[in-house]
């Protein structure tokens, strides 16, 4: 990512008048985006810069925590524009750091399904009237199995802490969401609510987990490789069915299950930051991508769902938990950091 370095009122005063007004035309005609693996591929993002006559520099996380670091960092002023699922999005809007939006200026938005065009039925993305954000993809984290190893599908998210796969189990490598995945493998009513008697019940679990796992990963591809070249059997699937999409394409036979205890889903948008140089053309951008060459490619390259043509991947009748926001997000963090570092169940909690 290009970082804009920052400059000292003592510089600026000393330049010529000339270079502020540059300073100020380049950021006009750039737009950085802060996004998913697979949201902005390079001829995507180069139609918008022909259409526009624009630059777009786009930078992409691996994770929420990542996010939130990203923009969090100078209140939003790194970009313009970001993708976020919905739970997330609420503490970005708490913090100041999303711009609100106007759907009459999104006229591709007459092009999505009624479910998402109804922007007040998505929890989360409208508050005391006003709208801050925009649906875009979404997934929910099934189970991947290897057919050769696994010619019987799992039936259970329970299978990912079976012994007899100890060794040949892939897991997200993010506190937020495998917190709430051990919740449902508990039978938790609330996977995103933990009570005072909850916690050590869900780290026991999921340092359970982390003796079971074979790895953890991070990013889609990263996910492929380690599956590939370390003979996992099964694998969380934080993507869904973008994985799936990535490991048909390097040759391996994968099922695709939901569990019947439901899957965690979630549904991304993109938003605008607080400090986005030029509101208007970051609304372009993301009216831009609700047409349907941008959201063909989600579906034909990156085996993700869009908002304006009814999925191919996502069962209707499929249980789906879709993320809220959780009680402690920075508390899930520094419990899963020591989760994974080893530590042990009264060290976790104590963290």
């Amino acid at each position: 990512m290009k970082q804009h370095a920052g400059v000292s009122r003592r510089m600026l005063l000393g330049a010529t008048a000339a270079l502020p007004l540059a300073a100020r035309s380049a950021h006009a005609h750039t737009l950085r985006v802060l996004t998913w693996p697979g949201y902005a591929d390079p001829d995507v993002v180069a139609t918008f810069e022909r259409r526009e006559g624009v630059k777009v520099e786009v930078s992409v996380v691996d994770s929420d925590d990542t996010l939130w670091e990203r923009m969090n960092a100078r209140q939003g002023g790194d970009f313009d524009v970001f993708a976020v699922n919905t739970a997330e999005l609420q503490r970005y809007i708490a913090a100041n750091l999303v711009a609100t939006l106007d759907p009459q200026r999104l006229p591709h938005r007459a092009d999505q399904l009624p479910r998402f065009r109804d922007l007040d039925k998505v929890p989360g993305l409208v508050h005391q009237g006003k709208t801050y954000a925009i649906p875009y993809t979404y997934a929910e984290m099934g189970l991947i199995h290897d057919r050769r190893q696994m010619p019987q599908a799992p039936d259970s998210v329970a299978a990912l802490w079976d012994p007899r796969w100890r060794g040949k189990v892939l897991a997200y490598n993010g506190g937020t969401h495998n917190f709430s995945l051990a919740a449902i493998a508990l039978g938790l009513s609330t996977p995103f609510h933990l009570g005072a008697s909850e916690w050590p019940r869900v780290v026991d679990h999921l340092i359970a987990l982390r003796r079971n796992v074979l790895s953890f990963y991070t990013e889609p591809e990263e996910s492929v490789r380690l599956f590939t070249s370390r003979g996992a059997a099964l694998m969380f699937a934080n993507y869904g069915s973008q994985q799936v999409k990535l490991l048909q394409a390097a040759g391996v036979d994968v099922g695709y299950t939901v569990p019947r205890e439901g899957a965690l889903a979630w549904l991304d948008c993109w938003a605008m930051s607080r400090s986005a140089h030029d509101p208007d053309l970051a609304t372009r951008w993301i009216d831009y991508l609700l047409e349907a060459g941008p959201g063909e490619v989600l579906v034909q390259r990156q085996g993700l769902a869009n908002t304006t043509s009814p999925s191919p991947f996502h069962r209707p009748d499929a249980r789906l938990r879709w993320l809220e926001p959780v009680e402690d997000t920075q508390k899930r963090t520094r419990m899963w950091d020591r989760i994974v570092s080893g530590d042990r169940a009264a060290k976790v909690l104590a963290a």
